[in-house]
């Protein structure tokens, strides 16, 4: 019996020196010092100088500490663009950048981030509101950055998608009442031209069935589709083209739908009523 409880006594004080071993071992997470956002601005904001760099933003290391020391491995960044001063906008576009401290821009790209990711108007002065967020693994511990303001005024670019030169759109396919017929009926399939580059049509889509868009009723010479109908959400709205080779994937439900056609932007949506 008394062997018994000394290696019951020996079994415990294992256990508990594992333990310590292993806490010992065990990375804890002290703190960091939110980055500290600047920039410096280059060219002016034109078709000119599309192709030079507009601004260079760059942020200090938030210097993340942890109980083995300070570690400036593994940080992710995500600069965040937006018009709203609190981030809130479901439009604002987030970059994300691997351990560097600067990123820049060239002017193209942030005049396509504020025509087509902010949708802001072109020709008119913006307010954008500029921050970076640094996290580590998994966007722990995150550090929010101050936030800069910059007013800029994007230009007016070609469309994306050339829009029709009739200035009119209509809508065929077997999600619709009309089916597949050409000319399709109106002014039913119809869209109303919004402004040069934007269309919209509220119509009764036949849920789980195809349609196109066509600039000419009656012709079936061009049309305009998207590349992949298999692409996940696509129902929903997605990027589409001139002449590419897939049919749109009416939305599963059969009802009441907006459509809306952005040539600019070369995106569409369908929206349920």
């Amino acid at each position: 019996m008394k062997t018994m409880y000394q290696l019951s006594f020996i079994a415990m004080v294992l256990l508990f020196a594992a333990g310590c071993k292993k806490d010992e071992h065990q990375v804890i997470y002290k703190g960091g010092t939110a980055p500290v956002l600047t920039v410096q601005q280059g060219t002016d904001v034109s078709y000119v100088n599309a192709s030079k760099t507009a601004l260079t933003l760059s942020w200090t290391n938030p210097g993340y500490q942890f109980n083995t020391g300070i570690s400036s491995l593994d940080v992710t960044y995500n600069i965040e663009i937006d018009t709203a001063a609190d981030f809130s906008n479901p439009n604002k576009k987030v970059i994300t950048v691997s351990k560097d401290l600067s990123y820049s821009f060239i002017v193209s790209d942030l005049n396509d981030i504020m025509l087509n990711q902010l949708l802001l108007q072109a020709g008119m002065p913006h307010t954008l509101q500029i921050r970076v967020i640094s996290s580590m693994a998994n966007s722990s511990a995150q550090l929010p950055s101050n936030t800069l303001q910059l007013t800029l005024t994007p230009y007016a670019i070609p469309p994306k998608v050339t829009p029709p030169a009739s200035g009119e759109l209509y809508l065929v396919g077997s999600a619709t009442a009309g089916g597949w017929d050409n000319p399709v009926p109106v002014p039913s399939q119809k869209f109303t031209q919004i402004s040069p580059t934007l269309y919209e049509i509220t119509v009764s889509l036949i849920g789980g069935q195809e349609y196109l868009f066509i600039p000419v009723n009656g012709d079936w010479s061009h049309k305009y589709a998207v590349k992949d109908k298999s692409i996940a959400g696509l129902s929903g709205g997605g990027d589409f083209g001139y002449d590419l080779g897939d049919n749109f994937p009416a939305p599963a439900n059969s009802g009441t739908y907006k459509i809306t056609v952005d040539f600019q932007r070369g995106k569409f949506t369908v929206t349920p009523q």
